[in-house]
């Protein structure tokens, strides 16, 4: 089913997403899924059927999830990918019965969103892959701050910041972000000369607000 109210935005980290999305929201009086709004389901979910999402839930020594391998990790995402889809979908139910614009920082993968949602209902925001590694911990978020604080606690902290950022850059491979680039969705490049009104004009443009 098309949603017509309903604009998704999804891309690679540090590339604006969540903050395109807040400020729509807030000019359209609509309303904003920032990232990962799914959590909202987490409480209810079965280990079973979602052991990715509830991975981290359910987890007791947070060291375990910052020493695992790059090929672990990657493997992680690409689940909580899937796993995310799932609780997405259903939530969108509920979110287009509403007549509000709706703004969408999702995990639903490109394939899954040419099915769901039109040309104009996309925007996929890029940044380069080196900016989605290097700037993880720059920002303030609680989350990431906690994982940079982990990772500064272990035996060897530069070994684990060494390791933690082959994560990175498994789930932000050049790859990736080809996939994303030629997706056939409007693309929206990260650029540091553009102030952020400027690129809110840029989107709005591309999403034909």
């Amino acid at each position: 089913m098309k949603h017509n109210n309903v604009y998704f935005f999804n891309g690679t980290a540090y590339a604006g997403k969540s903050t395109m999305v807040k400020l729509l929201a807030e000019k359209y009086d609509g309303v904003a899924c920032e990232e990962n709004y799914h959590d909202a389901l987490a409480g209810e979910l079965s280990s079973e059927e979602f052991p990715n999402l509830t991975y981290t839930r359910d987890l007791k020594n947070w060291s375990d999830f910052i020493r695992r391998t790059p090929e672990q990790y990657e493997e992680w995402i690409n689940g909580v990918t899937k796993e995310c889809t799932i609780l997405e979908l259903k939530l969108l139910e509920d979110l287009a019965a509403n007549h509000k614009k709706v703004f969408v920082d999702t995990n639903i993968p490109v394939d899954v969103l040419h099915e769901i949602s039109d040309k104009d209902h996309v925007i996929i925001m890029l940044a380069d892959p080196d900016i989605s590694v290097n700037r993880f911990f720059d920002r303030p978020d609680k989350e990431k701050q906690f994982l940079y604080q982990l990772l500064l606690q272990e035996e060897d902290p530069e070994y684990a910041i060494r390791n933690f950022r082959e994560c990175l850059k498994r789930v932000n491979s050049r790859e990736n972000y080809n996939n994303f680039l030629n997706s056939g969705f409007h693309v929206v490049l990260r650029d540091e000369q553009r102030s952020v009104e400027e690129t809110l004009k840029l989107v709005e443009r591309r999403l034909k607000l």
